[in-house]
């Protein structure tokens, strides 16, 4: 399993955004992370790590994990991380997303970290990276976010 220190830099939520965003990918929810079955390992305050059990429906034909499922990994892994910085009942959405493939899942969990690296008014960015159970990278990413705050 691989370490995460990233996390470390970012400040802890309180224990009712931490119980809001775990439940974030959990099945019954009827969203795409929960048809993947994405799990929340940790959140924080512009950081999170979540994790992709390995299944074999998201294998593609070569017999390694889709590029597809590793991307919805890299960009879902800011949903919470940007959650847990905005006001309850703030929109935002991915607007731009670029992935890098450096290697690939043949067995085994994927697991991202994804952190903001700025925030404006309107826009965050965001880089994700994933790694294999071995703490091998397999892909990483940089994410745009359109932001709508309430009001």
């Amino acid at each position: 399993m691989p370490d995460f220190p990233r996390a470390e830099q970012f400040e802890p939520v309180d224990a009712e955004s931490d119980a809001r965003w775990r439940k974030f990918g959990k099945p019954g929810s009827g969203t795409f992370p929960a048809f993947l079955g994405l799990q929340v390992e940790e959140v924080r305050r512009g950081y999170c790590r979540l994790r992709l059990p390995f299944k074999p429906d998201l294998l593609q034909a070569a017999g390694i994990m889709h590029g597809g499922a590793i991307a919805t990994l890299l960009d879902s892994a800011l949903v919470p991380a940007i959650g847990a910085m905005l006001p309850p009942k703030s929109q935002y959405s991915t607007v731009d997303l670029h992935v890098q493939f450096i290697g690939a899942v043949t067995e085994g969990d994927a697991i991202a970290e994804g952190w903001v690296v700025r925030q404006g008014k309107r826009t965050i960015f965001g880089e994700s990276e994933a790694f294999d159970t071995s703490g091998r990278l397999i892909a990483k990413a940089v994410t745009t976010f359109s932001v709508r705050l309430p009001g």
